[in-house]
């Protein structure tokens, strides 16, 4: 086991989700935080750590057990390399995870051939309702699990200045659905039902002011005759006081009865024939992003280092999500459905 009273992390990056991931390390046990660099060193400073403008200087210095860089992809592959030549052996990386899959590859390569564990910020899975939703599923209460759906919502997309206030590089992105948000839902139905086997996917730009696509829907083939849909569309909302929050809602139907997940983070089981449904989780009163699904995903990666159980978001696993996403547009493009496995 690797038990140690403290792990010493260090943070690349200090923009807007920044927040959550320093909130979720002062929050954890067993973590000491060292240093934050960013080109604005103003920024670094804000965090009240030891701030850099330099990720060099600050690994030199610092000497983390981890490193969680939470820059956009663009940065990463230099990041990530900086990192494995000071030999930090735990890197945590914020999604899309590199620029391309064959950046991404190369970095994983580089990764495992130093003996570093290399994860992904990939946190979607880590928010409270989802693993609600895999313990029901695992435990049978919905039967055979047979679809699934999400409906993104989360209103955010009309207008002139659409993600101006927030994340302004949405506009500019020419793959953006999918690309930055939908991502998270391939990863999601994998933890959920399995890596799948084939997509077909119908995308569209609604909002003349970005450059990518803004809605549609990719519909993809799991294993047991699953399906699942993702349906999303960024200028309608849905029902909740934090649009943020589930980014949307979504069922789990089986051959028993579906499970529901509401606009609130609460999830309902109904039984087949049933028209009263059952509360499994109740609304989120979590602080934090998505359930406080960062401190969730921080929390898992310190334990399996602690206890040598393995990392469910390894950037070896990752890459398929990578594959996937990159079936998603080809998809979309040619207008039929591709299959990710050989028959």
């Amino acid at each position: 086991m690797n038990r140690r009273s403290q792990y010493r992390v260090a943070c690349l990056g200090a923009g807007y989700f920044s927040q959550f991931h320093y909130d979720a390390w002062k929050r954890m046990p067993y973590v000491t935080l060292v240093g934050s660099a960013d080109h604005n060193l103003d920024a670094a400073r804000a965090t009240g750590l030891p701030a850099y403008a330099e990720l060099h200087e600050m690994l030199v210095e610092t000497k983390p057990d981890i490193l969680d860089i939470i820059l956009p992809p663009g940065a990463h592959k230099e990041a990530i390399d900086t990192a494995l030549e000071i030999g930090v052996k735990t890197i945590i990386c914020q999604k899309l995870f590199c620029i391309d899959l064959a950046e991404a590859t190369g970095v994983t390569e580089r990764a495992e051939a130093a003996g570093a564990n290399l994860i992904v910020h990939e946190n979607i899975r880590f928010m409270p309702w989802y693993r609600t939703i895999r313990s029901a599923i695992d435990a049978g209460q919905i039967g055979a699990p047979l679809q699934a759906s999400f409906r993104l919502r989360p209103g955010d997309g009309q207008g002139p200045r659409a993600y101006l206030d927030r994340q302004p590089y949405f506009q500019q992105m020419p793959r953006f659905l999918i690309h930055e948000t939908g991502v998270h839902w391939i990863d999601t139905f994998r933890f959920l039902f399995g890596d799948p086997t084939a997509v077909y996917a119908d995308l569209r730009q609604i909002n003349p002011v970005i450059s990518g696509e803004d809605a549609g829907f990719f519909l993809l083939d799991h294993p047991a005759g699953v399906r699942t849909l993702f349906d999303g569309n960024r200028h309608c909302d849905h029902v909740s006081d934090n649009h943020r929050r589930t980014m949307g809602d979504a069922e789990f139907e089986g051959t028993d009865g579906t499970l529901t997940l509401s606009g609130d983070g609460s999830v309902r089981f109904r039984a087949k024939g049933d028209v009263t449904a059952e509360i499994l989780l109740a609304p989120d009163t979590a602080g934090g992003f998505g359930g406080d699904c960062v401190h969730h995903l921080q929390n898992h990666v310190i334990n399996a280092l602690r206890t040598d159980s393995g990392f469910e978001n390894t950037a070896r696993s990752y890459l398929d999500v990578l594959r996937i996403k990159d079936a998603i547009y080809l998809s979309a493009e040619t207008g039929r459905k591709i299959f990710l496995v050989e028959s």
